[in-house]
């Protein structure tokens, strides 16, 4: 039986144990983004046969699972099974799973293959970046975000701060709220963003995540927390910054992967949510490629060995290897 328990900061060391052998593409598996969205997507989690099994809650998409985290060919089709009861007993689940890989597809492919529905959330695909790419911004289609570095580089007195005392936090957390009230419309989402903003500046060295906050003038122009997740990618898991101060984008984003992710290869800034001046801004600093995330629906209620298998893909996304 799945009992499922809230998610605590107190629960970093048991995650990491599950963790630690995986190398995940999708900025949704590190700890990291679980603490800090867990009250918004109501972040649960259970162990069973030695796997963690995670759920979320969320307005829009009801109760799901992730995708199980340590189980062994020997006993992920009873996990599969134990799930599936579950969710048949809980109607607020919509589906099966979400924030699949596709590494993990192809496991679900070779055990639920005649009863699942397979489709790609598109707007939820992870921007991946070239971190050579992002800290050099040579060539054309760098051109314009190189030349709004320069133009606050030029026009500003700038200074760069690791935020690991009481003043520069205050900093960021006024930022924050500042940014949160310019917002024309105050989703809960953002809601439990500013608060989990907080919370992660608070708990900093335990999460062992990165920081920096940038000056201009004397005042606080931006600042961006990330997270080196394996060794070849790191997560930007939140940017903000005052659009008063020209520029200050394109140089936080450059900085901040030239003085902490230099010696990777990959840099993943999370999805667009479908927000079409999210995608653009995305878009606008030439991904290299997306990390795909998949849903899944199990069509047979009752056995999984029954009914066949209805596959939906979406062929135009591009996929990053």
């Amino acid at each position: 039986m799945l009992l499922f328990k809230q998610l605590e900061i107190t629960d970093k060391e048991l995650f990491s144990k599950y963790l630690s052998e995986y190398n995940f593409n999708t900025y949704e598996y590190s700890f990291t983004t679980l603490y800090l969205w867990r009250k918004y997507c109501k972040v649960e989690y259970a162990v069973t046969h030695n796997t963690l099994i995670i759920k979320k809650t969320q307005e829009d998409e009801g109760t799901y699972f992730m995708q199980p985290i340590g189980y062994n060919e020997n006993n992920i089709r009873d996990i599969i099974s134990e799930l599936i009861i579950y969710k048949n007993n809980h109607p607020e689940m919509k589906v099966l799973f979400r924030d699949i890989e596709e590494s993990f597809l192809n496991v679900l492919n070779d055990i639920l293959n005649k009863d699942i529905t397979i489709k790609e959330d598109e707007n939820n695909f992870d921007y991946i970046y070239n971190v050579e790419e992002l800290s050099n911004l040579s060539g054309k289609k760098y051109h314009s975000k190189k030349n709004h570095y320069n133009q606050f580089i030029k026009s500003y007195n700038v200074e760069i701060k690791e935020i690991n005392d009481e003043k520069v936090i205050n900093d960021c957390l006024e930022l924050s709220q500042k940014w949160f009230d310019n917002e024309k419309e105050k989703t809960s989402e953002l809601v439990f963003e500013l608060q989990g903003i907080k919370e992660l500046l608070e708990n900093k060295d335990y999460l062992g995540i990165d920081t920096m906050a940038v000056y201009a003038e004397g005042k606080i122009a931006g600042f961006s927390i990330g997270e080196k997740v394996n060794d070849k990618m790191a997560i930007i898991h939140i940017e903000k910054c005052d659009p008063e101060y020209q520029g200050v984008y394109a140089y936080i984003n450059r900085t901040f992967v030239m003085e902490k992710y230099n010696d990777l290869k990959y840099i993943n800034r999370e999805e667009d949510l479908g927000v079409e001046g999210l995608r653009k801004a995305k878009m606008s600093y030439n991904p290299s490629g997306f990390a795909k995330k998949y849903i899944i629906e199990n069509n047979n209620k009752e056995n999984i060995k029954k009914c066949n298998r209805v596959v939906i893909i979406n062929e135009k996304s591009a996929c990053w290897r």
